[in-house]
């Protein structure tokens, strides 16, 4: 089997971007977020089909690592930020330079060769760049857009806080708790997306769960350290 077919599959997420930006501009949030759901497991999966095609040893001149960032920064950072202005979810009259902020400190992030570190307990240094959702959970919590506004800046402000984060398939410590949590927070997560635009119930409120504890195991692995 070609290895390019890995990296045709990763470079699939260039035409959910697309598709996800178009469903933005046209008001269809939902269509939305389940296009940046489809780039979730596209980018979960694509890594195991690159090793099992070996493609860094057949196709040494090509990197796909790069492919990888440029489809994760319009995923991951532009859109979620153009969702979050077109759907007035920050302060009409300041919000763009808020969303530049997350854009620019992305941007950074994305940069730095110590973002991901290889050690005997793999972690991201700097807040990862999962505005995908932090948008998702201001778009169902629907607070003010000034608080909304504050978050985001609070986020961005620790893309430069050299702090460790879970990487949550990778990082040994309480693997087996993390993937099962993890499981259980896609399937509520799914179940959120497909109930929208009805909000109500006690799923948003429990889905927060897993947010909760990756934060808290990341803080003590912090702490440990």
């Amino acid at each position: 089997m070609s290895p390019w077919l890995a990296h045709l599959y990763t470079g699939l997420g260039a035409v959910v971007a697309l598709l996800a930006t178009l469903a933005v501009l046209g008001g269809d949030y939902r269509g939305a977020f389940i296009w940046l759901g489809v780039q979730i497991f596209i980018d979960a999966t694509d890594g195991v089909l690159a090793r099992a095609l070996r493609v860094k040893e057949r196709l040494p001149h090509f990197d796909g690592g790069r492919l990888d960032d440029i489809i994760d920064y319009l995923c991951y950072v532009f859109i979620p930020v153009l969702l979050l202005l077109h759907a007035g979810l920050l302060p009409a009259s300041w919000g763009v330079w808020v969303g530049s902020a997350v854009l620019l400190s992305s941007a950074y992030g994305f940069s730095q060769t110590a973002a991901k570190v290889k050690t005997d307990d793999y972690f991201f240094t700097g807040f990862p760049s999962y505005w995908n959702l932090v948008a998702f959970y201001l778009f169902l919590l629907k607070l003010s857009p000034e608080v909304n506004a504050a978050i985001l800046l609070t986020f961005a402000v620790l893309v430069f806080v050299p702090l460790r984060y879970v990487y949550p398939s990778r990082t040994e410590t309480l693997s087996l708790l993390t993937n099962v949590l993890g499981a259980v927070w896609a399937v509520l997560a799914l179940w959120i997306l497909w109930r929208l635009p009805v909000t109500d119930g006690p799923w948003v409120i429990l889905s927060l769960t897993f947010p909760v504890y990756y934060m808290a195991l990341s803080l003590w692995l912090n702490l440990k350290r």
